[in-house]
């Protein structure tokens, strides 16, 4: 049930009209009921929050359950919150991932629906492919489309060589995903999460993750766990069970280079481009490269005096951003 001060909280915020507030600390005695075995009750004002929600008109994109602060103490530390408003439509994506993160979407934005019949949405998700081909952005354009928080952890402060310390900053990761519902992102998976069987492996390491996969198989919190790798060969085999969908980046496609261009040159002149050169020149190139090549040539364009971008200049930025990716060796 909810404590003294969270019911003096709630009659506080209600009194000012702070509606992300009175929401963020309904939000936590439904935690906190949930965590005392009170599920039945927890759902209920889960959904309450949920119907308020819905018939409230806000013109802010930051979901109302969530209080817009950064995260404090230690946690503040592990953890780096933005308020993305990326959409879906900014991605050049294949068809298939674009399919599987609308799928994704439906099920968060239909999470009421579902709880009836005793579902829940799909809230875990690993990300895998070369670097540049989207990972980030998606997890960006996730938490923009449900008006969520974006939380990125800090795998650089919570691994350390004391394995003790590296579990309890986990826990308090894991904490904090039931108290402040959000998109969390755990980047470069592989760092924390490597295959327990490997030659070179400590059993420090080893029981990390086993905390890890502890933590996630208990979390109950309404929260979005992304986690990202470029090497997926890496992790190990037990990970990939623990999340409900793998989904898998590669590098564009041509309709995908054209998409890349079109979009980021879009408030440019592209009508006489030749296509086949500049998808040619892009070819191996990740979504990232591309997109940098793009604003490379508009930058010309624009210092040069011209409205209008031209095929050369694509084909330069291009070249550039394959030398500069074949020096970290991601391209051939």
């Amino acid at each position: 049930m909810a404590t003294n001060d969270q019911l003096k909280a709630l009659i506080k915020s209600h009194s000012d009209g702070d509606d992300r507030q009175f929401y963020s600390v309904a939000m936590q005695v439904a935690a906190r009921a949930a965590r005392s075995g009170q599920e039945k009750f927890s759902q209920e004002l889960r959904d309450l929050v949920d119907d308020l929600r819905r018939k409230s008109v806000s013109t802010t994109r930051i979901a109302s359950v969530v209080p817009v602060v950064q995260p404090r103490g230690e946690l503040g530390s592990l953890l780096s919150v933005t308020y993305p408003d990326a959409r879906l439509a900014d991605l050049a994506l294949n068809p298939q991932v674009d399919v599987r993160l609308r799928q994704v979407l439906l099920e968060q934005g239909r999470r009421t629906d579902l709880a009836r019949h005793g579902l829940t949405p799909v809230r875990r998700l690993l990300l895998v492919g070369p670097p540049g081909t989207g990972k980030t952005s998606t997890a960006r354009v996730l938490a923009g489309e449900l008006g969520l928080p974006l939380f990125a952890i800090r795998l650089d402060t919570i691994i350390t060589k004391f394995m003790g310390e590296t579990a309890a900053k986990l826990r308090l990761v894991f904490d904090a995903l039931v108290e402040t519902q959000g998109v969390y992102l755990f980047d470069e998976m592989d760092a924390l999460a490597g295959d327990r069987s490997a030659a070179n492996d400590v059993g420090e390491i080893r029981r990390v993750l086993n905390s890890f996969l502890q933590f996630l198989e208990q979390d109950t919190s309404d929260s979005v766990i992304v986690a990202a790798t470029n090497h997926p060969e890496l992790l190990d085999k037990a990970v990939f069970r623990r999340f409900e969908s793998v989904i898998t980046f590669e590098l564009p496609d041509n309709d995908a280079v054209r998409s890349v261009i079109k979009n980021r040159l879009a408030n440019f002149r592209i009508s006489n481009l030749g296509w086949k050169r500049i998808i040619d020149a892009a070819n191996g190139l990740s979504h990232a490269d591309i997109t940098l090549a793009a604003e490379n040539a508009a930058k010309s364009a624009v210092l040069t005096g011209r409205g209008q971008i031209r095929t050369d200049d694509l084909i330069v930025a291009l070249d550039d951003r394959r030398d500069l990716s074949r020096h970290r060796g991601e391209v051939s």
